[in-house]
């Protein structure tokens, strides 16, 4: 009897002539696209004006993209700089290898210098842009299965994965998809954001921390399931202790943060307040008469006044 499987794709990149189509990259696009669409939606319903979020990810996704490689290189070096290797393929971002703790860490640089020349406060548009990103992860990982990599423990379970390439050290059979897994836990991560910041109003960063703090929780265990080559410390791979790491410092940020400044920000876009008050403005100037017209209802009232007046000591 032939068990059920998640089949992976016979390969990963479409030739359209010379051009090559990667399944890889065009994950990651969508879910660029995807985090700037709901970012910019709740940038706006903060009282943000829109284009903003898009505007600062021009600077924040490819600081994100360049701290991500950097993390994978860094941490993988030997497969990129060990003999027999060819240290070109450090560039060759599309084959897949992008650290998500590196995105994030360069990214909020990114994101900080865009932030920065705006005069908007970065833990706001953190708080707006983290379901996003968290979306993001979700839909970038599929690339992971058009590459046929991080994938789990071998099992015969109806949802397994079947790796039918034999190259770079794989071994054919049918695993855990923790690239599934992962996916599915992102979704559960933004959702869990947007509730909880229309629940309790989440600002000054917190929205930014619950997400990391959510992911952190659900990459440990997914980590510690895959069998792809890593690094260890004390017997665990360098990425779960990334993880915890990182989740208690995004838990610390939260209860510390929820004291020192509570509630949400009233302003999070200055020039969007500014443009009201200057439209009200505008207006006033376009309609010279409209303070004569005010003052004239208001003499009539007083002298309409004045005459009951007289009237009643009569």
């Amino acid at each position: 009897m032939e068990l059920a499987y998640i089949p992976s794709p016979s390969r990963g990149v479409i030739h359209l002539g010379p051009i090559p189509l990667r399944g890889y990259a065009f994950c990651i696009i969508i879910g660029v696209f995807v985090a700037v669409w709901l970012g910019n939606k709740r940038w706006i319903a903060r009282g943000g004006r829109a284009g903003t979020v898009a505007d600062i990810a021009v600077w924040a996704v490819p600081f994100g993209l360049v701290g991500g490689r950097l993390y994978h290189v860094i941490t993988d070096y030997e497969l990129y700089f060990s003999e027999g290797r060819d240290w070109v393929d450090a560039f060759k971002i599309w084959e897949g290898g992008l650290g998500i703790w590196g995105a994030i860490a360069l990214g909020a640089v990114g994101a900080w210098i865009g932030c920065r020349r705006r005069g908007i406060p970065l833990p706001a548009y953190a708080d707006a842009i983290a379901p996003g990103i968290a979306l993001a992860q979700a839909i970038g990982r599929w690339g992971n299965w058009f590459n046929q990599e991080l994938y789990g423990r071998p099992t015969d379970l109806p949802w397994a994965l079947e790796i039918t390439s034999s190259t770079d050290g794989r071994v054919p059979g049918t695993y855990h998809p923790t690239f599934l897994y992962e996916s599915l836990w992102c979704i559960g991560v933004a959702l869990l954001v947007i509730w909880a910041d229309r629940r309790f109003k989440l600002g000054h960063g917190r929205a930014f921390a619950l997400y990391v703090a959510a992911y952190c929780s659900g990459r440990a265990w997914i980590e510690y399931m895959r069998v792809d080559d890593a690094h260890h410390i004390l017997g665990v791979r360098l990425n779960v202790w990334t993880a915890l790491i990182v989740f208690v410092l995004a838990v610390t940020y939260l209860v510390v943060s929820a004291k020192k400044r509570p509630g949400r920000e009233e302003v999070v876009e200055p020039a969007a307040s500014g443009g009201e008050a200057e439209g009200a403005a505008e207006a006033s100037d376009e309609d010279p008469g409209a303070e004569g017209d005010d003052q004239a209802e208001a003499d009539v009232k007083h002298d309409v006044k004045d005459e009951a007046g007289s009237t009643k000591q009569t």
